[in-house]
């Protein structure tokens, strides 16, 4: 017979490429104190829309997520709509940028910045 494991959940997953993004704008501005902050706020087409910012002060309240040499910040509010998401960077002919997969959106719109639940 196995032994139970314990299992914590991950509130957010950050795929290797965000990752990589994140370790190296850390290294860029020579701050290993660096976050990207995720948030939620209302808008878009579809009800609410994703925005990411460069984070070096933290709120009493805001949740860090560390992974590995990425850490990502995200405020109580935000944080409800975010649980389970991955974050996940591109660069591409359109430019680069950070996107979300989530789980708790029942739909998005065209582009992948807003989303509804």
């Amino acid at each position: 017979m196995s032994e139970a494991q314990s299992f914590i959940p991950t509130p957010l997953y950050l795929s290797e490429s965000a990752k990589a993004r994140i370790a190296a704008l850390r290294a860029e501005e020579a701050n290993p104190e660096l976050r990207l902050r995720v948030y939620v706020t209302g808008g878009g087409c579809s009800g609410f829309q994703y925005g990411f910012d460069i984070a070096t002060d933290m709120a009493e309240d805001d949740t860090v997520v560390e992974l590995g040499e990425a850490a990502v910040v995200i405020d109580p509010l935000s944080y409800q709509y975010l649980v389970g998401s991955t974050i996940d960077y591109e660069e591409g002919l359109a430019g680069a940028r950070f996107l979300i997969q989530n789980p708790n959106a029942t739909s998005t719109c065209g582009c992948g910045s807003s989303f509804m639940v």
